[in-house]
């Protein structure tokens, strides 16, 4: 869509917060309509009304999803990481919103609400507008919010009235951040701060985003403990171990290692149990439960790392790259030892996307090219692809960047390929969705 300005959202409410919903609903009709409205809504508002329109949601009347059943809703919140920082979450945020007339909610990464506080009158209206605990506020539910947009876009993201896409939420003011396990990057839910339109602030944005930096840093101090603790019970057994050994916790993280060099982090099988397994990047080991994690033995038997990289191209002999989801992206390796997935991040989602389309490879320089439109920025690229072969192990080549000759390569891309790796602005990602459109 080509405007001449954007809403500029900060200026606006400061002025008039009722004029700025009025002008932001005369830009949303426009929208809806297919016609030029006299500014611009903000990007990322403007992504999420793409997707509306693309999905069918209802303009004027939300869907409500069936809600969680009580023992749902338990069994979540006690499997849920998020229950841990909780205390994080409420110290930052919960005296803000009591005073500002807001709510603070707390969803996880389906999009359906665990936990609600805040101030008990907003409660009440928040009851009737089905912002109610196990309620599901997902993009493709209700349409444009701070619970399923941040979900989406994978970052903070402020709606004020208009913003939301179904008209029902037009009084409403929601600002939402994910957060994110610093263990693997998955996606664990969504903190938000929601209230009546005319309490909308700006600043309101960067306070939620800090507090769930705040609740990822301790997230990790909570995952640094664990590995202290997997470390003093690995210390003594690997102290006895001749040969090449590694504790890892059951993300991965190295607790402590004998005989090798130190890693940050492998990638384990799906399922690990006691006995002996294939470990992408290590090879064959014999695998024993710890308390908290794993000690693996390797079996030395073969050659050393150049070799057990070509073991790995060996047996590992299909590779699918799923890019076909709007915010989950995953690599499976599939042979005769076993079957593993990793899900991606999206910068390596992107480059995976591209190895698997350019199987001939791909030089650092193009890829830079690909992902920035800049060839010269070549050492972020070896720098993300020195990341991918600590998983992907010998499956990966180099010079030029490239999948092993002899794996079997799948793509799985979305139904709609204009809707492919819907976060990415890699210029080779924008040219592939732009192909795919009528």
């Amino acid at each position: 869509m080509n405007t001449h300005a954007t809403f500029d959202l900060e200026r606006l409410t400061a002025v008039n917060a009722v004029q700025a919903a009025r002008l932001l609903r005369e830009v949303r009709d426009a929208r809806i309509a297919g016609r030029q409205p006299r500014v611009g809504p903000r990007p990322v508002i403007d992504a999420s009304w793409d997707r509306m329109l693309a999905g069918g949601v209802d303009p004027e009347h939300d869907f409500r999803s069936g809600m969680l059943s009580t023992d749902e809703i338990e069994r979540r919140r006690q499997s849920s990481p998020l229950r841990h920082i909780l205390p994080v979450l409420r110290e930052g945020l919960l005296s803000v919103a009591d005073v500002a007339q807001h709510i603070m909610v707390v969803a996880d990464a389906e999009g359906r609400l665990l936990w609600r506080e805040g101030n008990k009158s907003v409660l009440r209206m928040a009851d009737g507008h089905g912002f109610e605990i196990g309620a599901d506020w997902r993009e493709s539910i209700v349409g444009t919010n701070g619970i399923g947009t941040p979900l989406v876009a994978r970052r903070p993201v402020q709606v004020f009235s208009a913003e939301h896409f179904v008209l029902t939420h037009h009084r409403w003011t929601c600002t939402g951040a994910p957060i994110t396990d610093p263990r693997d990057g998955r996606l664990l839910g969504v903190v938000d701060i929601s209230g009546p339109l005319d309490t909308m602030h700006p600043a309101t944005l960067a306070l939620v985003g800090s507090v769930a930096k705040l609740a990822e840093a301790r997230l990790r101090e909570e995952h640094v403990t664990a590995l202290g603790r997997l470390r003093s019970v690995a210390a003594p057994v690997l102290a006895r171990i001749g040969g090449r050994a590694v504790a890892v916790d059951t993300h991965g993280w190295t607790a402590a290692v004998t005989g090798m060099p130190p890693v940050d982090r492998l990638t384990l099988p799906k399922s690990l149990a006691d006995g002996h397994a294939w470990v992408p990047a290590l090879g064959m080991c014999a695998v024993a439960p710890l308390a908290g994690g794993w000690l693996l033995r390797l079996d030395d038997g073969g050659a050393g790392a150049a070799g057990r990289d070509e073991a790995v191209a060996d047996v590992a002999t299909r590779v699918v790259v799923d890019v076909s989801g709007a915010h989950r992206w995953t690599v499976t390796v599939t042979g005769s030892a076993g079957c593993w997935t990793h899900e991606l991040s999206p910068r390596h989602a992107e480059l995976l996307y591209l190895l698997a389309v350019h199987r001939a490879g791909r030089t650092a320089a193009g890829l830079a090219a690909d992902l920035f439109g800049d060839s010269a920025r070549t050492v972020t690229v070896r720098a993300e692809l020195s990341r991918v072969r600590r998983y992907l192990g010998g499956l990966l080549a180099h010079r030029p960047y490239r999948f092993h000759e002899d794996a079997d390569v799948d793509l799985v891309l979305p139904e709609d390929a204009s809707r492919l790796l819907p976060h990415s602005l890699a210029p080779a990602v924008l040219r592939a969705r732009a192909a795919a459109e009528p």
